[in-house]
């Protein structure tokens, strides 16, 4: 009985690991198959003639002349999301996100400590024009219902715009971004993936920084309807990777009628990237 209460466990944890890896490589295969060139290969100043101020004094920050363009990248984050529903209940994750900047795709493969002995796995992104969304404890038994369609595109496109502070060559007129100024630290940024177009408002502070990044509305799930919901990430601390500048620490909010919601603080412990060949 003692040699059962011991391997069944076991046995459960060790089967949903490998069936979660082997899910995960194949979504890494799709989002790798949508895969395109990234022109040009560097970065030059030039391009950021007519840009609004803010957004120019933001990429002489955080860019050097001649910065090679990111083609991918793979950021490791840890930190704690809420998954409350009537009170709020922070649970600690770590996780991997994989990133493609064209075709805009990203995937986000968390492991979260929901309760002692229980892992949830999480997948979350945007592959090929399509959202995905799954979570499933120990890896095998679903906890919220999976999302795998076209719907959720927008909402996660707009994530991997205001993300891209993450691998900022991606915010440049050159790699398809519109800007468009609101006044001295706020500017309008816009991006269409296969005809499906986003928008968002960065703020710099005065050292040209991006600060926060709010969107007119994300998908938000209110038990087993999705609500169109304003949202917003803020970030803070910048930390040189890849010869860039950064933000290592960073929050989620929804922002409602009540005030800012926030469902998810971490940090960025780790960012690797491949440039253009």
């Amino acid at each position: 009985m003692l040699f059962a209460l011991i391997m069944v466990p076991a046995v459960i944890i060790l089967l949903g690991v490998t069936r979660w890896q082997s899910v995960t490589v194949a979504l890494v295969e799709r989002l790798e198959a949508a895969r395109r060139a990234v022109t040009p290969r560097t970065f030059e100043r030039d391009e950021l003639q007519g840009l609004p101020e803010p957004v120019q004094a933001y990429f002489h920050a955080v860019l050097s002349a001649r910065q090679p363009l990111v083609a991918a990248a793979e950021i490791a984050q840890e930190g704690k999301v809420d998954l409350g529903r009537a009170r709020t209940r922070w649970i600690p994750f770590r996780a991997r996100q994989r990133v493609f900047v064209a075709r805009p795709g990203w995937l986000w493969d968390a492991r979260l400590r929901w309760l002692p002995g229980l892992g949830l796995f999480a997948h979350q992104g945007l592959l090929a024009g399509v959202g995905v969304a799954r979570y499933k404890l120990f890896g095998l038994i679903p906890l919220v219902r999976s999302r795998e369609d076209e719907a959720g595109a927008r909402s996660e496109l707009t994530r991997f715009l205001a993300e891209a502070v993450w691998y900022p060559t991606r915010l440049l007129p050159s790699q398809g971004v519109s800007w468009e100024a609101l006044d001295d630290q706020h500017a309008r940024a816009t991006l269409e993936d296969d005809g499906v177009g986003v928008e968002v408002v960065f703020t710099f502070d005065d050292g040209g920084m991006v600060r926060s990044v709010r969107a007119p509305a994300r998908e938000r799930r209110v038990g087993g309807t999705r609500i169109e919901t304003p949202w917003e990430m803020r970030f803070w601390e910048y930390r040189e990777h890849g010869g860039m500048l950064i933000p290592a620490q960073y929050e989620m909010a929804w922002v409602l009628p009540q005030g800012r919601q926030v469902y998810a603080q971490g940090r960025v412990s780790e960012a690797r990237y491949k440039f253009t060949p």
